[in-house]
């Protein structure tokens, strides 16, 4: 009987250490978090083809709706911003709507065509960002995984659906700086790609979508030429 008793005391305490390096593994880092977000680095470096949707309410008085969409195979970048101030001191709209083929910029026209704007001031262009997005640096259109594995604690979050796709979230508490920054970060069950994410000092929450068939619309100069070069 107590023989019984001391195995049956080992089995119950290898079953609590082996349950508390199971949690502290989800909490310290090198633990699965970091881990998972690796792999989600490596998959976000086969990435060619993103479209992404962000609103944000940074403020009480401000509400921006982004979109951003990258096809590297047209070496095209097309980003849209819509911002409306509420704030009655100081109300305004603003509406951007700018592509990039190769180094070329070109802004809507009134008839919903593309024309040249010499003005532009965005510097991004789809062959820098794609270049980025094959080395595993930060492109600006996917979650920053390396600052996260580096700086941020990861804690591990339950499954959703996301546009249809499978997703466990991961929240991540980055340090560093005065305060603390919040995100959380769904990752696809299969494919370990980021489908949401959602960061609380911009309040701001952005969806991924990786269809690689989509293509994006070319002004029609920029088809004549890719028609000619390809006859």
């Amino acid at each position: 009987m107590g023989d019984r008793y001391w195995v049956w005391l080992a089995a119950r305490l290898l079953a609590g250490i082996a349950l508390v390096a199971w949690a502290f593994s989800y909490l310290t880092p090198g633990g699965s978090g970091e881990k998972e977000f690796q792999k989600a680095l490596d998959a976000t470096k086969q990435v060619r083809t993103v479209r992404v949707a962000e609103t944000a309410d940074p403020s009480g008085t401000q509400h921006s709706d982004l979109s951003y969409e990258l096809v590297c195979s047209q070496s095209a970048y097309h980003f849209t911003w819509h911002m409306v101030e509420s704030d009655p001191e100081r109300p305004a709209q603003l509406n951007r709507d700018e592509l990039r083929v190769g180094v070329l910029p070109y802004r809507r026209a009134s008839d919903g065509s593309w024309e040249k704007d010499t003005n532009l001031v965005s510097t991004a262009n789809a062959d820098t960002m794609c270049k980025l997005l094959a080395r595993g640096e930060n492109a600006n259109l996917l979650p920053d995984f390396k600052t996260m594995i580096q700086r941020g604690i990861i804690q591990k979050g339950d499954k959703k659906t996301v546009n249809g796709v499978r997703c466990r979230e991961w929240k991540v508490t980055l340090k560093g700086g005065v305060n603390l920054e919040h995100d959380t970060v769904c990752l696809g069950v299969d494919d370990h790609l980021p489908y949401e994410m959602t960061v609380d000092w911009t309040r701001s929450r952005s969806t991924y979508n990786y269809d690689s068939s989509f293509q994006l619309e070319l002004p029609a100069a920029e088809v004549q030429q890719t028609n000619a070069t390809s006859n």
